[in-house]
Formats: C-alpha cells, sequence, structure tokens
C-alpha cells in the first residue's frame, strides 16, 4: 500500500466531512471521497481498492501502511495518526472487547445522528473546500 494514510469518509455528510477535516488538517492523512470510490474514479490504487471490506460503504474506511480500519477504528486510528489521541494507551485498551464495542457504539450512534450533530459541528462537502491542496495531495516519503 501507498505510505499516505488514506480516509475514505461519506463526502454527502456534513458530520463525516467535519470529521475527515479535522483529521486531515492534522496529519498527513490523504482524504477520498466515497462517492468517488463508488464510481471508480478515487485516488486508491488497485491494490487498496481490493483490501477495502465488502461492506466499505457502510461506514468510515481508514487505509494505512500496514492496515485496513473501518467504522470506529478508522476515525481512532485517524485520531491517533493526527496526535489527538495517545496510541499506547489505545493499543492497550484495544486488547478488551468491551472497549472495542463501545467505540463502535458510539461511531455508530453518532453516524445515526450526524444530521443533527452537524448542526452543531459540519462543514459543507468535500473536505478539500476547506484544507490546502498540500493536505489534500500529501508529498509522498522518499
Amino acid at each position: 500500500m501507498d505510505c499516505v494514510p488514506k480516509l475514505v469518509y461519506d463526502d454527502t455528510c456534513h458530520f463525516c466531512t467535519w470529521s475527515a477535516t479535522f483529521a486531515v488538517r492534522r496529519s498527513d492523512i490523504q482524504p477520498v471521497r466515497l462517492s468517488e470510490v463508488q464510481n471508480g474514479r478515487s485516488r486508491l490504487s488497485d491494490f487498496e481498492r481490493d483490501h477495502l471490506p465488502a461492506d466499505y460503504e457502510e461506514c468510515a474506511q481508514l487505509l494505512t501502511e500496514t492496515a485496513v480500519y473501518s467504522c470506529g477504528a478508522a476515525m481512532e486510528e485517524s485520531l491517533i495518526i493526527a496526535g489527538i489521541l495517545p496510541r499506547r494507551p489505545i493499543e492497550f485498551l484495544r486488547q478488551f472487547e468491551t472497549y472495542g464495542r463501545l467505540r463502535e457504539r458510539t461511531y455508530h450512534w453518532m453516524s445515526n445522528n450526524r444530521d443533527y450533530l452537524a448542526n452543531v459541528i459540519g462543514r459543507d462537502p468535500p473536505v478539500s473546500d476547506h484544507v490546502s491542496d498540500d493536505d489534500v495531495y500529501p508529498k509522498r516519503s522518499s
């Protein structure tokens, strides 16, 4: 996989756009519009596209050099990469099934209530309207 993390987000959702913008501004994560993945015009390589889960359209996906994270795990790992959450304590918590269930329930509650949340913290799609071109197209590591 490419060494730049890529976050596939729902580019019809104002809350999702806000969330993706938050992560992109604070890290080298590259935003990828779900609509472009669906129509085959995204920046995902064939290898990356092949590694998306079958139900990738159901929630956020984060593709990194070593893993693909879905739903709550995708947003959690995005916040770790962005320096908002500390990696070591989260890795410790990931050992516990209860933590994973709570993380996913929280993600799905937010997803199910995103229209309400967008009234408080939302942005008009797409992410590229809210960040610099350097954030949308990060430079590759050599």
